[in-house]
């Protein structure tokens, strides 16, 4: 189904037209500690106000420019207009969607952190900050990424730029590598989300309440929330046209029944199924699809898919050129 929505995107597109985000991994040597990183670039007419929602199941960092952003947070209603010189927010995990507006043209780029990578670079406790945002330089006392990264060059230059700019800080860093246990866990989470708890913790040589702990610690909540949220991700992604069609059966298969399955994307995103499928939601489908791509390597399909084009929901007409793997 195609939905009108007010936004031209220059960093890809759905074949329905729905704007999408660029992303790609980050080179070999940040990539323990910064998982994915992601651009988009979109013109709105200035009096138009885009209304849609974010649900993010990693702590990030948002570069934008331009625009003026609205987001209901745990703290509240927060605007925030990055004009020209831009801003970066630090994101906290999400337990649930979180409404978001955009009005006028804007520019993105979102960097994802490994999970488990805050507390070993010395950053803030997740649970604290779930469902919440900050401002990135009130939180590290210094820094202004957006003044870094050449916006006027092509979007790879964008990503090599940040990517320079995460080298400098690991730099100051022990470099100390996230936990295996937490690490595992989302890896599972993104390959197949209704594994055993047990069976995870026998299989590392841990307790359950070890993996309880930790899981709390670095995703923010608990080890059962976190599957439900990555099964409703997967499900959300097919209804949204972000999956390959030939993952349906399976995500479906993950819910009982039909009122399950409403009861649990309600839970998570705030509407019913058939609102997912009738809906525009850029902003949604563009988090969910960088989502899937991190999915796809987890599952290493990834490569493949890539070898042979785009990912088959992208429209190829629609692709930047230039934007390549990282090095």
């Amino acid at each position: 189904m195609k939905h009108h929505v007010p936004i031209r995107s220059k960093t890809g597109t759905t074949h329905d037209g729905a704007p999408l985000a660029l992303a790609r991994e980050p080179a070999k040597d940040i990539e323990p500690w910064f998982y994915w990183i992601s651009v988009a670039e979109g013109d709105i007419a200035a009096d138009t106000t885009v209304s849609c929602r974010m649900l993010g199941d990693q702590a990030c960092m948002r570069l934008l420019w331009g625009g003026t952003w609205t987001a209901e947070t745990l703290d509240g209603v927060q605007t925030f207009v990055p004009g020209d010189e831009g801003i970066t927010l630090y994101f906290g995990t999400q337990t649930r969607a979180m409404p978001i507006s955009v009005t006028g043209s804007y520019k993105v780029v979102t960097i994802h952190l490994t999970t488990g990578a805050p507390p070993v670079l010395g950053g803030p406790s997740q649970a604290a900050l779930t469902d919440r945002i900050v401002i990135h330089e009130d939180l590290v006392g210094h820094g202004h990424l957006t003044s870094k990264v050449p916006t006027q060059a092509p979007y790879e230059d964008w990503i090599v730029a940040v990517e320079m700019q995460l080298r400098r800080f690991l730099a100051t860093t022990s470099r100390k590598l996230p936990d295996p246990i937490s690490v595992g866990f989302e890896r599972e989470c993104l390959a197949s989300p209704d594994f055993i708890i047990g069976d995870f913790a026998d299989a590392l040589g841990v307790s359950c309440r070890t993996v309880e702990r930790t899981i709390k610690r670095d995703f923010g909540i608990s080890p059962k929330l976190v599957q439900r949220r990555a099964r409703a991700l997967d499900m959300a992604a097919t209804l949204l046209g972000v999956a390959r069609p030939e993952d349906e059966p399976e995500a479906r298969l993950r819910y009982f029944d039909q009122s399950h399955l409403i009861r649990e994307i309600r839970r998570f995103f705030g509407i019913r199924p058939g609102e997912l499928v009738n809906g525009a939601h850029p902003f949604l489908r563009m988090t969910i699809e960088t989502r899937q791509r991190r999915r796809l390597k987890a599952l290493e399909e990834l490569e493949a898919i890539e070898a042979s084009g785009v990912a088959p929901w992208r429209d190829p007409v629609a692709e930047p050129e230039g934007f390549g793997r990282a090095k």
